[in-house]
């Protein structure tokens, strides 16, 4: 792996490179070794509070570093994940900018009464305006304000520090979001769908991350490709 994809990549307790390893195999009668996918773990930290819902949500605020991080919801004792993001800055300003949009219908607003039965209900779509639908907005306002609040304070973040270097970023987040597209119901309908991913180029080597949480995360695997 080349040094200009490493710099930047957290290597203390939180994230690991675990090997570069190299396996011994057989072509047309001579040994040769190949050198497997890299590895590395991912820890992932939380749950942490939506900001500003620290109260609310009794939980401790989000940390300050960059990195990548989970918005979940609790589902019978497990956590059903809603969406990954990434931010080369600390995550608790990335978070706050998302406030801002959902508290003025830029995001879709979810219905948490559903939602803690696994079940993704729509109160608001977001995404797009045109005039009719700015007006409808504004007619429900404060229903729809209230709502988002709801679905902030319920919200369970967890975040790994991975540096901000943003290839890695980037990949992690894609190879998230593609594997719980892949998953059974419910967890692949959670999921807002259209986010603007960046997965692995065909330039580049494949890494095979390990994912470590003391709780367990509905439909994501224990090792993800990116």
């Amino acid at each position: 792996m080349s040094r200009s994809f490493l710099r930047g990549i957290s290597t203390g307790p939180i994230l690991m490179w675990i090997s570069r390893k190299k396996s011994l195999s057989t072509q047309n009668g001579f040994q040769i070794w190949q050198r497997e996918n890299d590895r590395m773990e991912v820890q992932w930290n939380g749950p942490y509070a939506w900001p500003k819902f620290e109260i609310d949500a009794d939980l401790p605020a989000v940390p300050v570093h960059p990195g990548v991080y989970l918005w979940t919801f609790e589902c019978g004792g497990d956590y059903i994940i809603y969406a990954a993001g990434i931010t080369r800055r600390s995550v608790s300003v990335r978070l706050r900018e998302h406030t801002r949009k959902y508290l003025t219908g830029e995001y879709t607003i979810l219905d948490m009464s559903a939602m803690s039965r696994g079940v993704r209900e729509e109160i608001w779509h977001g995404w797009g305006w045109t005039s009719e639908k700015r007006e409808n907005y504004e007619r429900r306002k404060c229903e729809l304000v209230t709502a988002a609040r709801c679905q902030l304070a319920a919200f369970r973040v967890f975040v790994a520090d991975v540096g901000s270097a943003p290839r890695l970023l980037e990949r992690i987040e894609a190879a998230i979001m593609n594997a719980l597209y892949e998953q059974q119901s419910p967890c692949c309908d959670i999921p807002d769908r259209g986010m603007m991913l960046a997965p692995r180029w065909g330039s580049e080597e494949s890494i095979m991350v390990r994912i470590k949480s003391e709780v367990k995360f509905l439909g994501l695997p224990s090792e993800i490709e990116i």
